[in-house]
């Protein structure tokens, strides 16, 4: 909305943050989401009134990739909201630089985002945003009531309807919060892991869109199951539930280049 308040940070992009070509991985954005959504918090007195918040979708728009080394100017506000949620929008720009391991000059970076963030009680059940915090993210958007629309398929074919094998994938401690969750960006790094077999897709700017079903705790094992369209990947992140002893989806991505 024409002269809405946002919150602005930098972060500097380390060499932790890239992948073989020097490019921001979507694991890396995912971090600096996250990052950015605590200083937002910490800088409003909503750390007190509205302090906790899951996400339930990402999106993020690869435009122009920001790779290392640069520094990352970041803007958060409200895109939409309800009583309940918001989808939060992120850019992300990036001026590079240049030193020896990457001489050469680059377009300024630049990645679009949208988060779906649901508030929640401390008990982790959907809860009202206080009056102060309705306000306040209201008066950054013109949309107040917005409604959940999945973006992904959240059925997964079988194994004997798809033509890639099911990859297992293993998770690490390092890769859970103190709340026993494995953190958001840790899910993005089986894409990336992925997203190696199929440069066509990020070779060119693009679109990836992850959806989260259901919390996953330490000692889950994980399966991948992926479907390659023309013009799209699939991912459904797999998870044995001990109450049926079948597998559940516990996340969906999607990747799709976007039009030029």
């Amino acid at each position: 909305m024409e002269g809405a308040r946002y919150f602005e940070v930098d972060y500097r992009v380390r060499t932790g943050d890239v992948d073989q070509e020097m490019r921001v991985r979507l694991d890396a954005v995912a971090r600096y989401l996250q990052d950015i959504a605590n200083d937002n918090i910490e800088a409003t007195e909503f750390h007190s009134t509205d302090p906790f918040w899951i996400v339930r979708r990402t999106v993020i728009d690869v435009i122009r990739p920001i790779s290392w080394p640069a520094t990352v100017t970041a803007q958060r506000w409200c895109g939409a909201l309800s009583t309940r949620w918001t989808n939060m929008r992120v850019r992300l720009t990036a001026e590079h630089e240049t030193n020896r391991f990457n001489p050469e000059a680059r377009p300024e970076g630049l990645i679009e985002t949208e988060a779906f963030w649901i508030n929640v009680n401390d008990q982790g059940m959907p809860s009202r945003l206080t009056d102060e915090a309705f306000e306040m993210l209201s008066s950054m958007t013109d949309v107040h009531r917005l409604r959940w629309k999945s973006m992904n398929p959240e059925q997964a074919p079988t194994a004997d309807e798809v033509d890639l094998p099911d990859r297992e994938h293993v998770l690490r401690s390092t890769d859970f919060d103190p709340f026993k969750h494995l953190n958001n960006a840790a899910y993005l790094e089986a894409v990336e892991d992925e997203l190696q077999g199929h440069p066509d897709l990020v070779d060119v700017p693009h679109r990836a869109v992850i959806e989260y079903l259901r919390p996953i705790v330490p000692g889950t094992a994980l399966t991948v199951r992926r479907v390659r369209e023309p013009g799209r990947l699939l991912m459904w992140v797999l998870m044995d539930d001990t109450a049926s002893g079948e597998q559940v989806v516990a996340s969906t991505v999607s990747v799709v280049p976007l039009p030029v």
